[in-house]
């Protein structure tokens, strides 16, 4: 072979190398790292294909007191994004969030509007639970995912747009109105944001904002309450299902409606939002029935 060869055959595999590293970084998108699945469908929702969207927590396990493993951190470390709820909501990886770099990291419950007056009456919440001033589930507000998704976009310097219209909140407020004097139950105190948005009637709760038992005096006057109020179900979330539940709802005769507030079974696509809060006025109207 010829040294003109030699070098004509270098020449090739040296611009294939470059094209093909090339392709890889015009490949490659930015990552966005979400604490919960809630966080990761608004997330993929505000920018579709735009960028790469992860999420830390199992969606059936409680963000409330999870460590986060190992594999968590690494992702964090080479995140572009991460989004959080914050220390009130997910009080373990209050540490680890604190090292992250203020321009990678989206605090949520920064972002949020929250109701004038908790719509769960105080005779029926746990005063003991005094770190839930402010109830945490921001994501069940479709007016708060959009503030967040808004906040994604600007961080990665794209189009601002919303992730649920008005139309389409309009829309669901509309399927949604004859359940708004029901009465119901949830499995805990977690349901004021959906509440305010949707203008339902308050509910009563069998756990507080954390998902941890009541005091006797708030479940006594849950049980009086009960009958009275003419309660049409129990909404409890499909990773809960604890026994106070089975309780109640045997003892009064109560469907148990699952009431899916962290996306079990949403797929995360560019329309998973929408489609998640339409699935949770879906399961609020089967409560109704």
């Amino acid at each position: 072979m010829t040294r003109q060869k030699r070098y004509n055959i270098t020449l090739i595999f040296m611009l294939v190398f470059l094209a093909q590293s090339v392709a890889v970084f015009a490949n490659t998108k930015p990552l966005i790292v979400a604490s919960t699945k809630p966080l990761a469908i608004i997330a993929k929702s505000a920018v579709a294909d735009a960028a790469t969207v992860e999420y830390l927590i199992p969606a059936n396990q409680s963000a409330h007191d999870y460590s986060l493993p190992v594999s968590a951190l690494q992702k964090i470390a080479k995140a572009d994004v991460i989004i959080w709820i914050g220390p009130d909501f997910e009080g373990s990886s209050a540490k680890t969030m604190a090292k992250v770099a203020k321009t990678k990291l989206i605090t949520a419950m920064g972002l949020a509007d929250y109701p004038t007056t908790p719509h769960h009456s105080d005779a029926h919440r746990d005063h003991s639970d005094h770190n839930m001033a402010r109830d945490p589930h921001i994501w069940l507000n479709p007016q708060n995912g959009n503030h967040i998704a808004f906040e994604i976009q600007r961080r990665l310097d794209l189009p601002i747009r919303q992730i649920i219209t008005q139309h389409q909140i309009d829309k669901l407020r509309g399927e949604i109105a004859p359940a708004r004097s029901s009465s119901y139950i949830s499995h805990h105190d977690a349901y004021d944001h959906f509440v305010e948005a949707f203008a339902l009637r308050a509910g009563l709760s069998i756990r507080d904002a954390r998902g941890g038992p009541q005091g006797l005096k708030t479940q006594y006057q849950l049980r009086k309450t009960i009958t009275e109020a003419k309660v049409k179900c129990i909404l409890v979330e499909p990773h809960y299902g604890t026994k106070d539940v089975e309780l109640i709802a045997e003892e009064f005769n109560l469907p148990v409606i699952d009431f899916d507030t962290q996306g079990l079974n949403q797929s995360i696509s560019d329309t998973a939002y929408f489609e998640f809060i339409s699935s949770l006025v879906t399961q609020f109207k089967i409560c109704a029935q």
